[in-house]
């Protein structure tokens, strides 16, 4: 199975959560925006308004003995400082936020366009907003604690921290919705691997996650008895017609033919004999262990032995095994795959009045073992690939042959499919069809076991 967090059904989900948590927030940050920041600046407006008018108020109407000890008064207890203007003062502009903006245009509505509101005066920091006296400039400064105070930058930390809840949240339900329909997709692939898969639990989740676990265990119930009952009909029919078939021969042998027409019975015996024995092949049941097989040795074995029934009628094998091959799979069950594999191109891989050219070759292929039989005869259409595998399906080319029953190429991917493997068909550019067999290279369990 693929990785978990690929762009699947948790991977969008997740996404799309987020982007939905994203555009809330957004528009809460601007309506918050919108609905906050203004009160505030008139908030914090007001009260340097207040200041700069107590503090011109007190200037006018205090007696001018009293001003200074005012002055002073002012700044320790009120934080309010007032300094002279002069056209030489290196100033400031308030911050390019939207709260200092707005408080710089509500100060400037209450107090006239022509005050000035800086955020430092000659690199003194401070609010410093200006003010005329009799024909005098001033400054009146106040601390900038009374815009920071009221900043917004405390909201962001609140936002972050409930997008990380949310967030978390998220994963937490799109995991409870997934679970679900994870645990159905491991079942599904286990039987499409020929695996009898474990049983669904029927009494979790909602209703409809129950009604599908329902389902989908009575079907597999059903595929299974199907599959009993088919193995059952098969086993059964060979098994009895073995006996007529060996009264036929033991009277055949008795009755006065002639050799062209004992031949020719004798040759439907054989090939009624090969039906059945596909039978008996494709119920056997396959190995639910598959051992550590030193793979590059039973092949080299098969295959001489194969080379020996195709040069006696004229034709050719070539093989190239590389040595060391290790694969999960039962001996016998890779004799049985890839002998069958071989007679299959005996038979169909050439065309008519030629010899049988069959290539065999093993070697490493990333974590496989690739074993690959070709032949050189007209191939099988890239439409039949897929339904060559499946029981009881024959080639175009086998239709004109009735030597089998369409099982071989299904007992070939049933034993592969068992032990982990993977099977692939293609036609060669110069001719003929190629079988690959993707086997798991268990080397490492060969090391692990030696050691």
């Amino acid at each position: 199975m693929r990785k978990i967090f690929r762009w699947g059904l948790f991977g969008r989900s997740f996404l799309l959560l987020v982007a939905l948590m994203l555009a809330n927030l957004l528009i809460w940050s601007h309506a918050h925006r919108n609905m906050t920041i203004e009160p505030q600046a008139r908030d914090i407006a007001d009260q340097i308004v207040t200041a700069v008018n107590i503090t011109r108020a007190a200037l006018v109407y205090a007696a001018p003995i009293r001003r200074r000890y005012l002055l002073m008064d002012l700044a320790t207890n009120e934080g309010i400082r007032i300094y002279p203007r002069n056209p030489a003062d290196r100033t400031e502009p308030m911050p390019d936020t939207a709260l200092m903006q707005w408080v710089a245009i509500e100060i400037n509505r209450q107090l006239g366009p022509d005050t000035q509101i800086k955020w430092s005066v000659n690199q003194l920091p401070g609010i410093w907003v200006s003010f005329s006296l009799n024909n005098d400039s001033y400054w009146v400064v106040l601390e900038r604690t009374r815009a920071e105070r009221t900043d917004g930058t405390q909201w962001l930390g609140w936002s972050l921290a409930a997008l990380l809840l949310s967030l978390s949240g998220a994963a937490l339900i799109v995991g409870f919705v997934n679970q679900p329909l994870t645990r159905l997709l491991r079942a599904t692939q286990a039987l499409a691997r020929g695996e009898q898969p474990e049983k669904l639990p029927e009494d979790r989740g909602t209703d409809l996650i129950r009604d599908v676990y329902t389902s989908f265990n009575r079907m597999v119930s059903d595929l299974d008895r199907a599959e009993s009952d088919r193995n059952l009909m098969l086993a059964g029919i060979s098994h009895d017609l073995r006996t007529p078939l060996a009264r036929i021969r033991l009277e055949l042998e008795m009755l006065p033919l002639p050799d062209e027409a004992r031949a020719g019975i004798e040759a439907d015996l054989s090939q009624i004999t090969h039906i059945l024995r596909q039978f008996m092949d494709y119920v056997q049941p396959t190995g639910h262990r598959p051992t550590v097989l030193e793979a590059s040795n039973a092949l080299c074995s098969l295959v001489d032995r194969e080379r020996e029934r195709i040069e006696a009628v004229g034709g050719r094998l070539h093989a190239r095994i590389d040595p060391g091959l290790v694969v999960c799979m039962d001996i016998g069950d890779l004799q049985r795959v890839v002998s069958n594999l071989i007679d299959n191109a005996r038979k169909y891989g050439r065309h008519e009045g030629e010899p049988p050219l069959i290539d065999v070759s093993a070697r490493r292929d990333g974590d496989f073992v690739r074993i690959e039989i070709c032949d050189r005869g007209p191939g099988i259409p890239e439409t039949e690939h897929e339904a060559i595998l499946r029981p009881f399906v024959r080639g175009t080319e086998a239709r004109t042959n009735t030597g089998g029953a369409g099982l071989g190429m299904s007992i070939v991917q049933r034993l592969v499919r068992s032990g982990g493997g993977q099977i692939q068909l293609r036609n060669r550019d110069d001719g003929g069809l190629c079988v690959s067999l993707l086997l798991p290279n268990c080397s490492w369990k060969r090391n692990a076991a030696d050691r």
